[in-house]
């Protein structure tokens, strides 16, 4: 759950259905006025989403932060690259990962701390298609399980 003070915009619920989760980042965004307004009405779509360091820098893509209609002729392009902020040691050692590995960094959420906007990034390997199939077997028997003690309690 998120901690005290957050305000949870958007969470990528497939990612952990696509991938195994190694490891999480918080990072902060960089973005402009009008993206702020729509990610504070609460409009993001993060579903394709996924980051990837380039230049030495590490760019978040494919996140769609649709337009905020007051702004009007000030508005964003809502498929921008946008820019993630890191420390540069945390940045090389997620680049080390991804090449070395063939690890992918996925945004798995997007919230607020305090006045400002977050990304937590997972490093993350796909999982293959008998791997999600294992994975919904496994939550199955766990709800059976917690249906039987839950009947047997009555």
């Amino acid at each position: 759950m998120a901690p005290e003070g957050t305000k949870v915009v958007a969470t990528n619920r497939k990612a952990r259905h696509d991938y195994d989760v190694l490891e999480t980042f918080e990072a902060g965004i960089a973005l402009v006025g009008s993206e702020v307004k729509s990610l504070r009405d609460g409009k993001v779509q993060l579903r394709d989403a996924y980051a990837r360091v380039q230049d030495g820098e590490l760019w978040l893509h494919s996140v769609h932060i649709p337009p905020y209609a007051p702004a009007a002729r000030d508005n964003h392009d809502p498929d921008r690259p946008r820019k993630l902020l890191l420390h540069r040691r945390e940045l090389d050692r997620l680049a080390g990962h991804v090449q070395e590995r063939g690890l992918t960094l996925v945004p798995t959420r997007i919230y607020f701390s305090g006045p400002r906007a977050k990304v937590e990034i997972a490093l993350a390997r796909g999982k293959d298609l008998y791997d999600k199939r294992q994975t919904l077997r496994e939550r199955e028997t766990r709800r059976e399980v917690e249906r039987g003690v839950r009947e047997a309690r009555r």
